[in-house]
């Protein structure tokens, strides 16, 4: 048995199908790149990295943190669909407030874009028969019909309110929508006042016809009232459903739940959430590449668990031969704001990343290190001033950004370590330095907390940046990283 959630990490927004005997599950990247990350699976319980969609979408000065940032923007809820051969992927980026359409013939790529009309938020694509329709919108859920290439709504087609929500909180959205043995199936989150997030069901026996149903599932685990919903429906080989969700889990992010689903009389009944759970796999013995890892950055290319935080200028990067190497073109005055900081997610219940830093590189000013990044960030690294060198830790809290530790070097090299905590909503991280051979404290205690302003799970971070004189280059070599098992 394993336990759930199944994913204590930040996958949210969550769309799962099934083809042939793989599943394949998309989740919302927002701000990283690159973006569109596709999750494989033979059994929905152990998920790898199968691709990412894209690379970079428009090249904005602000997707490229160039005057300005699209932290909590960017790519959001995308809809995945199989359909004659064909992958497809529809979502919105809420920076430029456009819709996009990638498609590819296997799910490894490569994915082609194609232009669409329109703003679909938190969309689902259901090919029927032949047409194409899209369910989107919030509060208000919106069925369209489309083109059959998908590019704009279908001229005289269907385009019309099947659902509208009038209570206090969080109105529908995060559409899913399928046909299922002959019936038409819309899975919803739903939020109203006094409640928590809650998983909402209505059906139709035709497009065009009335649409009924209501709240299914409101169940947080026992975990702090942070209900479980919002993410797709799918089917196993032997003909088990069940329904892949997403619960907000404080720091660490909003992590994908696997729950049972029946049917009766065409209406899908969700189980009371379980904590261990089991699905067969449809290839026993599987050898799953982990959703994190260590890396000597010996490969010219990254692995796939990395993400830059916003699009990267790959021209100040260089891997490869045993290191990382960032070099900076700018001034920025902390992690947040530096450009070329690649990340990994955070694990539950608690995760530690080691790196060693090459600051020999570095200019007056410089700074270089691990950040966990987040709204109220925490970075700990080597800084250079002159000739000197320190171990340093700074943090941002509601107070404002502060120094919390300053501790002199006797040369360019450092190993530090992040070590986060995320149990029971303790939501912390703590950086340590290697000297000795013994971790000593760098600073103290750095609470995690979840906000919009990033909408994201805290990431581990190596980032390196010049408050001074531009052209500075730090090096990064064995990177290290271990999940906690309880």
């Amino acid at each position: 048995m394993h336990q759930n959630p199944v994913i204590w990490a930040d996958y949210p927004d969550v769309d799962v199908i099934r083809v042939g005997d793989v599943y394949y599950m998309i989740s919302t990247t927002m701000h990283f790149f690159p973006g569109g990350v596709i999750l494989r699976s033979y059994d929905l319980v152990h998920w790898e990295t199968a691709a990412h969609v894209y690379d970079a979408l428009d090249h904005t000065p602000a997707q490229r943190m160039e005057g300005g940032a699209i932290y909590s923007k960017g790519m959001w809820a995308a809809t995945l669909r199989y359909h004659d051969g064909l992958f497809h992927v529809v979502f919105v980026a809420n920076d430029t407030h456009k819709s996009y359409h990638f498609t590819a013939q296997a799910i490894e790529g490569p994915w082609t874009s194609h232009p669409m009309e329109g703003f679909y938020h938190d969309s689902s694509l259901l090919f029927d028969g032949d047409g194409v329709y899209i369910a989107y919108g919030g509060r208000e859920i919106r069925l369209t019909e489309l083109e059959s290439d998908l590019s704009r709504p279908k001229p005289g087609g269907l385009d019309r309110v099947i659902v509208r929500d009038e209570v206090h909180g969080l109105g529908y959205e995060g559409s899913h929508l399928y046909k299922i043995g002959g019936k038409y199936v819309l899975t919803l989150i739903h939020w109203p006042a006094g409640h928590m997030r809650t998983e909402t069901v209505f059906t139709a026996d035709s497009l065009d016809g009335a649409w009924t149903g209501g709240d299914v599932l409101e169940d947080d685990m026992g975990f702090h009232r942070q209900g479980v919903a919002q993410g797709g429906l799918v089917d196993t080989p032997d003909g088990d459903w069940y329904a892949m969700l997403f619960q907000d889990h404080g720091a660490v992010g909003r992590i994908p739940v696997l729950v049972p689903v029946t049917w009766e009389e065409g209406y899908p009944r969700f189980a009371s959430l379980p904590a261990e759970i089991e699905v067969p796999s449809t290839r026993p013995g599987y050898p799953y590449r982990p959703l994190f890892s260590d890396d000597d950055f010996t490969a010219d290319t990254l692995l796939p668990e990395w993400e830059w935080n916003h699009e990267p200028d790959l021209s100040l990067v260089g891997t490869g031969g045993g290191s990382l190497k960032i070099r900076t073109a700018r001034c920025d005055p902390d992690a947040e704001h530096a450009k070329n900081t690649l990340t990994m997610r955070t694990f539950g219940p608690g995760c530690t990343a080691s790196v060693t830093v090459d600051g020999s590189g570095l200019r007056d000013g410089d700074t270089a290190g691990i950040v966990a990044l987040m709204g109220l960030f925490a970075e700990a690294g080597i800084a250079r001033e002159g000739d000197a060198f320190h171990a340093v830790m700074r943090e941002k809290t509601d107070e404002g950004f502060f120094e919390g530790a300053k501790i002199p070097l006797d040369g360019p090299v450092l190993t530090l370590r992040a070590v986060f905590d995320f149990r029971d909503l303790a939501d912390t991280v703590r950086f340590e330095f290697q000297k000795d051979g013994a971790w000593l404290p760098l600073g103290g205690l750095h609470k995690l907390i979840y906000r919009l302003d990033h909408f994201t799970g805290v990431r581990i971070g190596l980032f390196c940046f010049s408050g001074q004189n531009p052209g500075g280059e730090a090096s990064f070599s064995a990177f290290r990283y271990a999940v906690d098992d309880e």
